[in-house]
């Protein structure tokens, strides 16, 4: 179901979407959200355009070894690294940095994590961010200022059927919302036009997890993010709580080859649009940026 303009993001709390942006993962960036962006980067082989600049937004969230990948891809591209939040910028340059003696950091391979260029990148490598953006549409445009004309982005996030059975079970038991709303991909599609952003192309798949244990499914669950929802439970829980939780969540068995297992399904929404060269409505008084002012000029040049 799409989401209302009106209400994105749809239910979420900023408070909370900040506290997760300073999360630091224990154990490297989570499992499912590597094996997105494997699949994301798989996707970079239609794309005929060959960055000579990329960068990547937030990687240890979003997968250091998804990073990897599409350094590989573009060993000659000078690579950038954006994290939101200071906090996670050591970790992040401690898991992305090229040894001295790799001949990778003479192909361009060592991440820079100073600003990226004025002139943007030709490609914003954006994994798994998205849906835990307390203001999105600001998200995007901020995107949208780091990408250099016809450059293009790469990103994914969960669709609005991500845990479906969990938000039911919560339901049945008269309990909170399980997490906040995610968005439909037609409406990341509007809001990437609306920022400026052409031929968004964009597509979804459903992954279904197992696991044998509630134990198991919660410590997963936990490196994906968080209850987000302004309306979830107001305090922590207790061990009585997490007892109750934990024999719920046996109500979410499968059927067929995952009988007798945990079972969730996320649907993961992936979407790339390029940056045209900007143009100008004509009216009585018009404002661009210099660097508009200049990527127009460059234009008009002859070849």
């Amino acid at each position: 179901m799409s989401t209302a303009p009106d209400r994105r993001p749809p239910t979420i709390d900023p408070a909370a979407a900040a506290r997760w942006l300073r999360w630091v993962p224990a154990e490297g960036s989570p499992w499912l959200h590597e094996e997105i962006g494997r699949r994301m980067e798989d996707r970079l082989q239609w794309i005929k355009a060959q960055p000579a600049t990329w960068a990547d937004w937030s990687p240890l969230h979003g997968g250091l070894e998804a990073h990897a990948l599409v350094s590989k891809r573009y060993p000659k591209a000078a690579s950038y690294v954006v994290e939101q939040e200071r906090g996670l910028v050591e970790r992040t340059a401690a898991a992305v940095s090229v040894p001295w003696w790799n001949a990778r950091r003479w192909q361009g391979g060592a991440a820079r994590f100073d600003s990226v260029p004025e002139t943007g990148v030709d490609l914003l490598w954006a994994n798994m961010a998205l849906h835990m953006a307390a203001d999105p549409q600001a998200l995007i445009g901020e995107w949208h200022r780091s990408v250099a004309t016809n450059g293009f982005l790469m990103f994914s996030c969960f669709g609005p059927d991500t845990v479906h059975e969990l938000r039911a079970l919560y339901a049945r038991h008269g309990w909170p919302p399980a997490g906040h709303e995610f968005t439909d991909m037609h409406d990341w599609g509007d809001m990437l036009v609306g920022a400026g952003f052409a031929e968004p192309v964009m597509d979804m798949e459903r992954i279904v997890l197992t696991w044998a244990t509630p134990e198991a499914a919660l410590a997963e669950l936990r490196t994906l993010g968080r209850n987000l929802h302004p309306a979830r439970f107001a305090q922590l829980r207790g061990k009585g709580w997490r007892r109750r939780l934990g024999d719920a969540l046996s109500e979410l068995h499968g059927i067929a080859e995952n009988e007798g297992r945990i079972t969730l399904t996320f649907e993961i929404i992936y979407g790339h649009a390029f940056k045209p060269a900007p143009r100008v409505s004509l009216s009585s008084e018009s404002a661009v940026s210099l660097r508009e002012m200049r990527t127009m000029l460059q234009r008009g040049r002859p070849g």
